[in-house]
């Protein structure tokens, strides 16, 4: 069985906010790493060069293949936010609902896990919010600690 590419690393998250560019990048990084750290009560860990995770879990999918991943974070990306929503991506009762909230958030674009923003004056920070809330409660039912 191979191992993960990405992994929790000894990196500091906070070298690594202060030195991203551009500074409405890093400003923005600063806000959601305040959110992140309000919502789930974890200090957050490096995953990878450029990953941060809050709290991680364990699982092993019907084909045997056995996953360490964080339950939540963010990549302050160049070009876009990548937030990392494993609740929704493991549970497939919360879409309805997501999908309401999506429409209300603003400027986006979703992947399988993520949700892309360019910049947090994009979007509505109750609602962004609200959805990682709510996949922080996904995975708390689905991996409990």
């Amino acid at each position: 069985m191979s191992g993960a590419k990405t992994a929790p690393t000894s990196a500091n998250v906070s070298d690594f906010i202060a030195a991203i560019a551009p500074v409405s990048k890093r400003d923005d990084a600063i806000l959601i790493d305040g959110i992140y750290r309000r919502i789930t009560g974890h200090d957050p860990a490096m995953w990878g060069p450029s990953i941060i995770g809050y709290g991680s879990y364990h699982t092993t999918y019907a084909s045997g293949r056995e996953v360490h991943w964080l339950r939540a974070g963010f990549s302050p990306r160049k070009a876009k936010h990548s937030f990392y929503l494993m609740g929704g991506y493991c549970d497939d009762l919360s879409q309805g609902r997501r999908q309401q909230k999506f429409h209300a958030l603003g400027k986006h674009a979703l992947g399988k896990s993520c949700l892309y923003i360019n910049r947090l004056d994009d979007v509505d920070l109750t609602v962004l919010e609200e959805i990682l809330v709510e996949d922080w409660a996904i995975m708390d039912r689905l991996f409990p600690l």
